[in-house]
């Protein structure tokens, strides 16, 4: 009887304190949600993926970069999610950090989630234009994607960080948008050209013959004069040119949802 008693009294006991249980985790996760990381290196690490040789390289090449450029990039890789939106915990967690600088903001934030196989670049108002968001998807199908798919994380991340680099100074070739660029309504952008161009010329010269302007004066601006003086001018090249180390301070930096999100 006293057995029975002592469990009914137990089970009171876990029923009244349960729910101010799960309240607690609740704040908690709340919590933690409202105040994101506080990141001091510009490689944080909390799933023990890379190595401190791995880390210290990558962390040379942003700083190298944001001492060229003042862009800055960090990486914050984070085992899993705990229910939250990737997209809204990347943006408040570049916020909080103040990624890039004041009035510029260049900042970017690489974020990834191991156990959930998700990945989100997160882009400061400031580099939007050039690391658009069709190109940070890009990057993140690409380059970094194919590497995590064989647990290469140190190459995806390298080859990530290398393509952004490249896209914030209009280098990086998207090569799904410049595929896509080379055609219009399904049709090869060279052959309308050819094609347009051959029907103004007959239209040229019928209105030529109606109005009864000599023959010579048109062959000086002809077929072989327009392709030499207008066409073969078009082509042409573009050129872009703390306490411990790796230690992180943003520089007060804005963000407004830029960028893209991905897996693997």
């Amino acid at each position: 009887m006293a057995k029975k008693s002592n469990i009914y009294i137990l089970t009171v006991i876990i029923l009244l304190f349960s729910p101010l249980l799960l309240i607690s985790q609740t704040n908690n996760e709340k919590l933690q949600s409202e105040n994101p990381v506080q990141l001091r290196k510009y490689v944080v690490d909390e799933t023990n993926t890379l190595s401190e040789n791995e880390k210290n390289t990558v962390m040379k090449k942003l700083i190298d970069y944001e001492k060229q450029t003042s862009n800055q990039i960090v990486i914050y890789i984070i085992p899993s999610l705990n229910g939250e939106s990737l997209e809204l915990l990347s943006y408040k967690i570049a916020e909080a950090n103040k990624i890039g600088k004041k009035d510029i903001n260049n900042g970017i934030l690489l974020l990834i989630v191991k156990n959930d196989k998700k990945i989100r670049i997160e882009v400061g108002y400031g580099l939007e234009g050039a690391l658009t968001d069709a190109i940070s998807s890009s990057i993140i199908r690409n380059e970094i994607a194919p590497s995590f798919k064989k647990n290469l994380y140190y190459e995806g991340i390298n080859k990530g960080v290398d393509a952004i680099i490249l896209a914030t100074k209009n280098e990086y070739e998207n090569t799904e948008q410049k595929d896509s660029s080379k055609y219009c309504f399904g049709i090869p952008i060279f052959i309308i050209f050819i094609f347009g161009f051959i029907f103004i010329s007959i239209i040229m010269s019928i209105f030529q013959r109606i109005s009864g302007v000599g023959r010579k004066k048109y062959t000086g601006t002809g077929f072989g004069g327009f392709w030499g003086g207008g066409w073969g001018s078009g082509s042409g090249s573009s050129s872009g040119s703390g306490g411990s180390f790796g230690g992180f301070s943003g520089g007060g930096g804005s963000f407004g949802g830029g960028g893209a999100s991905g897996g693997w």
